[in-house]
């Protein structure tokens, strides 16, 4: 059996239900092929990259927020209809002038060294992520005061209503904001934790860990799962299996053959041009856990020369045209779609109100506007992940393009960790820093201009490439006061504009990229990230 391939304008909060369902009778169905008393209590993954940073919030990095989800818990989660649920919370209510707010967690929480969780790690949590996150640092700037007046209760006091409390407490994906050990949280921001400690229904093995060959996580036999059903990232995360093994393996082929000769029950993404093959493999099924799509970006250095300068973004922005890129990355049938909208096509923000921006690639008048802006042949540092099969072609399309607009451009070869890191280095290009690089994202973590990581321009403060531009922030600031839909699409619009005329980023186009998964495994659920909890194996 096939699972289809929706398109993603019918992925919205109802078509995230229809795919819930859709996944759950794929779920029930599948069988098996292996033998369940060899491996029946390890299941293993190869995962989207290597990991090396274990601290998801400092980087926004997926793989490191799979790993997050993995080990920690959150406050509340998003359910497959897009409505927060309450997880480590318990119940809470706010006062009648919407300025404060109190939860209490549920009883019985530990973290997996034996000690409680109390409502001081979870301060001490939410400080530091709000510290890194577009939607987190909107919520912190709104707190007056936290208090917590026993271990189990944490308050919110605020300097005026924020109408999207839960929302950003409940936030899906990159950066989640997990509740780790105040030891742990009270690490700046900008620094990684040094302890992988959390209350999560798995452990991670961290004597067991090998970057770039495996990572190992065993059951929480302490952890208590909510009752609910589970759902996206919220309901009972219950945990079936005694051991999770993650293998990195880097070379695709090497991947399908694992997954193929039962040496792994699931690949999280398949290289595009396997899909052919995998739809035409009976001991394997196609499972999207990003059904509402994801959307390739790429993002610029505001810092350096010479995308510094305005118009010479704007330059490249009108270089880029988004069927190369779809082309050339995925190209396999059914899996893309032309969207010039920074919000995802079939998501409520979606907006074709992009400014100059058409998403069709314009070398004359790409050149035109280049030289108008003074470029002095500045070489471009364009960082390539080049292992990486979701993402590695994107950079080749980018050079050629905006060499064909009048760019020099200095195409730089690393592997995906290598890039995450140097990304955060705002050393001058021909100082081991750099000027582009490209990534993708899931259609979760850019709804809105509050989840956007690249509508973050708080300078410093904001995400990698450091945009400083307070009237993008202000605009933000009216969206969390706005009562009605109307409103927030009105604004989600003049901020998509705003960052269009900015060039804070460019969409090169959107896509699906379903999971292949061993039959014999069930329960995957569709969360907008990769989650482990709820899942069989004979």
């Amino acid at each position: 059996m096939q699972l289809p391939i929706l398109p993603v304008a019918s992925t919205s909060r109802r078509g995230l239900s229809k795919w819930a369902a859709s996944l759950a009778v794929v779920a029930m169905a599948v069988g098996t092929t292996l033998p369940a008393a060899a491996q029946s209590s390890t299941l293993r993954i190869i995962p989207t990259s290597n990991m090396t940073v274990l601290d998801p919030i400092w980087t926004t990095a997926y793989i490191s927020r799979n790993f997050g989800y993995m080990i920690y818990d959150t406050l509340f989660g998003t359910d497959a209809q897009g409505k927060i649920q309450p997880q480590m919370v318990a119940r809470w209510s706010t006062s009648k002038d919407n300025k404060t707010w109190t939860f209490t967690l549920r009883d019985g929480l530990t973290f997996h060294d034996g000690k409680p969780v109390t409502s001081e790690d979870v301060v001490a949590s939410l400080k530091r992520w709000g510290s890194r996150d577009t939607f987190g640092g909107q919520l912190i700037k709104a707190v007056d005061q936290y208090e917590t007046p026993d271990a189990r209760t944490f308050v919110l006091k605020l300097k005026e209503p924020f109408g999207q409390v839960t929302e950003a407490l409940g936030k899906p994906s990159s950066n989640v904001p997990f509740i780790m050990p105040k030891r742990v949280a009270d690490t700046p921001g900008d620094v990684q934790i040094k302890e992988t400690i959390g209350s999560g229904p798995y452990i991670f093995k961290a004597d067991e860990f090998r970057p770039g060959e495996k990572a190992v996580f065993v059951k929480n036999p302490a952890y208590k799962p909510r009752a609910e059903a589970p759902s996206g990232t919220a309901g009972g995360k219950n945990v079936y299996v005694d051991r999770v093994e993650w293998l990195f393996i880097r070379d695709a082929q090497t991947q399908l053959n694992a997954l193929l000769n039962g040496e792994a029950d699931i690949l999280e993404q398949p290289a595009f041009e396997q899909y052919a093959t995998l739809r035409n493999t009976p001991s394997v099924e196609l499972v999207d856990a990003q059904p509402a799509g994801n959307q390739f970006i790429l993002r610029f250095n505001f810092l350096n020369a010479p995308f510094d300068n305005e118009k010479i973004r704007r330059a490249a922005m009108l270089a880029l045209g988004q069927e190369a890129f779809l082309r050339t990355q995925v190209g396999a049938a059914g899996l893309t779609r032309y969207c010039k909208s920074m919000f995802p096509c079939g998501t409520p923000f979606e907006s074709d109100k992009t400014g100059e921006y058409t998403g069709i690639a314009n070398p004359q008048k790409a050149k035109a506007l280049l030289q108008e802006a003074g470029y002095k042949g500045e070489p471009v540092v364009l960082m390539r992940p080049a292992e990486n099969g979701t993402i590695g072609k994107l950079p080749l399309v980018a050079k050629q393009q905006l060499e064909q607009a009048g760019f020099k451009v200095d195409l730089q070869n690393m592997d995906w960790q290598t890039l995450v890191a140097r990304r955060a280095k705002k050393d001058a290009p021909s100082a081991g820093g750099w000027s582009i690089f490209l990534t993708s994202w899931t259609a979760s973590d850019i709804l809105n201009p509050l989840t956007m990581a690249m509508m973050n321009a708080t300078g410093d403060k904001g995400w990698f490439g450091w945009q400083d531009d307070p009237k993008l922030e202000e605009i933000k600031k009216q969206f969390v006061a706005a009562t009605t839909d109307a409103e927030k699409k009105k604004l989600a619009e003049a901020a998509q504009l705003r960052a269009f005329e900015t060039v804070s980023h460019v969409p090169v186009g959107q896509y699906n990229q379903p999971a292949a998964v061993r039959k014999g495994v069930s329960g995957p659920v569709p969360a907008g990230a990769q989650v482990y909890w709820n899942i069989r194996k004979q």
